[in-house]
Formats: C-alpha cells, sequence, structure tokens
C-alpha cells in the first residue's frame, strides 16, 4: 500500500476538520494509499512538517488556504529528495483551487485528484522565499494579510471585499521604483507591483494565457492613482485584458530584480499571506523540482 499524509489547517474554512479528515481517509483507502493525519499547530508548522517526513512518502496532501500550501511547498523546497505534493483548498478565496479545477467540494476534489495526472510546476522565489502563485506590493495588495481571520471565517469572501473598498477610499501612494528584467532598466513612480504565476489573483481572473511549467512568470506594474482609473481598470477585468489598458505594464521573465528608493509602508504579499522582510532590493527568479497530482480538468489550459 502507497503512503501518504494529511497536512490538515484547523484554521482555514468552516469545515468540521476532524470528520473531513477521517472522510479523506476513507477515500485513501479506497484508492490504495495508508495516511497519517497530522493537524497544524502554529503558523509554520507545514513547513516543518513537510521537511521533516521520510522519503518513502508517496503523496503529501495540503488541506487548507493558498497560505497552507505555501507551507508545504516551502517545506518540500528545504529537501534533499522531493516528495509529490497537492492541495485541496478550504480557505476563503481558494485561487488555486480554483486555478487547478477544482470546486467546493472537497471531497469531490480529492476523488478528481486521485485520478490526475503529475506535473512539474515552477515555484517562485522572492529574495530566496517561495511562493506558489502571486506576490504583490502596493495597492490592494495587502488586502489579503490586513483582513482579520475572524472576519474572514465568519463572511468568507465578503471579508476581503469589504477591506477592498477601504483600500479604494484611501489615497493611492506611488514608490519609486527601478526595475530590471529580460536585459533591460526601467525606472518610475508606481502603485503596485504583481509577479505571478497564475492567472487567477483575490477570487478574479486578472491574465491571460498563464502556464504555470514554462520557465517564466508573469508580471503586472501599474501607475494608476485615480479612483477613475481603478474603476475603469476593474471594468477591464471582467470585458477585455487588463494589461491593455493605458498605465499598465505586463511582460514575462524568469528574473527581475527591484530596487526601491525606500523600504516600503506596507510589505509584500506572498500567496495571501505578508513577506517577513522588509528591504528596498528584492529579487525573483524561478525554482524547478516541486511535482503535483493535480485534476485532469484544467492542464491543458495551464499547463504547456
Amino acid at each position: 500500500m502507497k503512503k501518504s499524509v494529511l497536512i490538515c489547517n484547523p484554521n482555514s474554512g468552516k469545515n468540521n476538520k476532524e470528520v473531513l479528515a477521517h472522510k479523506f481517509e476513507e477515500i485513501l483507502h479506497d484508492y490504495g494509499y495508508s495516511v497519517e493525519i497530522i493537524f497544524t499547530k502554529y503558523a509554520g508548522h507545514a513547513k516543518k512538517i513537510t521537511a521533516e517526513l521520510p522519503d518513502d512518502i508517496d503523496l503529501v496532501i495540503s488541506l487548507g488556504g493558498d497560505g497552507t500550501f505555501n507551507e508545504v511547498v516551502t517545506g518540500d523546497l528545504k529537501r534533499k529528495k522531493r516528495l509529490l505534493l497537492t492541495h485541496i483548498p478550504l480557505g476563503t478565496t481558494n485561487d488555486l483551487g480554483a486555478t487547478f479545477g477544482m470546486g467546493k467540494n472537497p471531497v469531490a476534489n480529492l476523488k478528481m485528484i486521485l485520478e490526475g495526472t503529475v506535473k512539474d510546476l515552477d515555484i517562485c522565489t522572492i529574495n530566496d522565499v517561495p511562493f506558489v502563485y502571486v506576490a504583490g506590493l502596493g495597492k490592494f495588495t495587502d488586502v489579503a494579510y490586513d483582513t482579520p481571520r475572524k472576519l474572514k471565517k465568519n463572511l468568507g469572501y465578503m471579508a476581503y471585499l469589504l477591506n477592498a473598498v477601504k483600500s479604494f477610499n484611501q489615497k493611492t501612494h506611488l514608490f519609486e521604483m527601478t526595475y530590471t528584467a529580460n536585459g533591460e532598466t526601467y525606472t518610475g513612480l508606481y502603485s503596485f507591483v504583481l509577479i505571478c504565476n497564475a492567472s487567477r489573483m483575490g477570487g478574479l481572473e486578472i491574465l491571460q494565457d498563464v502556464k504555470m511549467n514554462d520557465g517564466k512568470f508573469e508580471v503586472l506594474i501599474s501607475n494608476i492613482t485615480t479612483k477613475k482609473d481603478i474603476i475603469r481598470s476593474l471594468y477591464f477585468l471582467k470585458t477585455s485584458d487588463i494589461t491593455k489598458v493605458p498605465g499598465f505594464y505586463f511582460f514575462r521573465t524568469d528574473n527581475l530584480k527591484i530596487k526601491l528608493k525606500e523600504p516600503p509602508r506596507k510589505r509584500f504579499c506572498i500567496d495571501g499571506e505578508m513577506l517577513k522582510t522588509r528591504t528596498t532590493e528584492y529579487e525573483i527568479k524561478i525554482v524547478k523540482g516541486i511535482k503535483m497530482l493535480l485534476p485532469n480538468s484544467e492542464l491543458d489550459k495551464i499547463f504547456i
């Protein structure tokens, strides 16, 4: 029998985690897996658990929000022998789960995964700190980590929307930034920067034609500041391609160097959590070597 480990964040979502975990245990047994269930006890625990697992584990299942899976990936990257990973969303926005073609039923998601395909996944790092699908700095990007956990648990996605409205009504600050990518260097005043390896962020489809294993990540930089321009950009999210809106600059690269004139007021947000360090220089790169077991439904769309 193959061996699996279920790493469950008890604070993600509203499901009864004990009941759900044992339902997962039954399903995994039906698919030929033994399973060890481990509940995380503190921030960073999933990273420690994954890094210290035995080498003979056949599948590691992350059950929680996008931040939980970020920890699992970070732990796997610390290992000499990488393990096969998968992720089942239980968080508030669940951008990764939606990207991978999963719905809101965790049991159905598990069955789709176990009948799925193994894929290599690019992982980005910012100053050697991994992120799976997005890092952001500036306007709106701090909404994810600034929204209180209790509010997210009670209101779900609405909690993010309320905090986004609050951010919308606040003055937009520009930061002076020099960035280098693809052999070119630019300097300007900007209101936000997004570095992505997925099309979906904050519950919205932001970008088009993103591949998660092409050795590149997507960068979207903006200098918009007025409420009128912000509303216009949100409109384009629903009707067209935001990368073609005036005030937005888009490119793909495998290495990005950012230099700020001064440390940012708010820190980078990575996979919905706050980057611990705050500095004036950041380098974003690609790391290879992560393998995921994923549902088949969206593979042709998000992988080459």
